[in-house]
């Protein structure tokens, strides 16, 4: 999935190393990623956090797509910093799972953590089977916002 990925290798990722749910992700913070407080911008933290479980999710074999994350910045990571992000998955059942990311600065504390989820199925652009419009779809979205925050949230964008 990395090698087609031009969104994320454009960003300057590098995938390091794969396995059985499990990815390790390199990124070097450019000038062009630095906001306006002299930090790197959290949507590049984010990006390579969510590129480390893309990878993870999908090394199973099965197209798996991102079903929600959330992401918690601990400390900032400055132009020239080199973040690894580090994927685990915590736990799968079914077509779903739970994974883990830490974004780490070298032997520095973490500069973030994720738990993102994932849903795989036959393909992009089709919903599981028997998911139209559907109890299941809502039901899904709102499990893993229950058990990521242990507060129900209704579900968003699936209509």
């Amino acid at each position: 999935m990395f090698a087609t990925d031009r969104a994320s290798q454009g960003m300057g990722m590098e995938l390091l190393e794969t396995g059985d749910g499990s990815a390790l992700v390199r990124m070097t913070v450019t000038a062009a990623m630095v906001n306006g407080h002299g930090t790197a911008h959290g949507g590049y933290i984010f990006a390579l956090a969510d590129t480390a479980f893309a990878c993870a999710c999908n090394s199973h074999g099965p197209v798996t797509v991102a079903a929600g994350a959330d992401i918690a910045f601990t400390t900032p990571a400055k132009e020239g910093d080199v973040l690894t992000a580090s994927a685990r998955e915590r736990t799968r059942f079914g077509r779903s799972g739970i994974y883990d990311v830490t974004v780490l600065r070298g032997a520095e504390p973490p500069c973030a953590g994720s738990t993102s989820s994932g849903a795989s199925w036959g393909g992009l652009g089709q919903r599981p089977h028997g998911c139209q419009r559907s109890s299941f779809c809502w039901g899904f979205s709102w499990g893993f916002s229950w058990s990521l925050r242990r507060e129900p949230t209704k579900a968003r964008g699936w209509t």
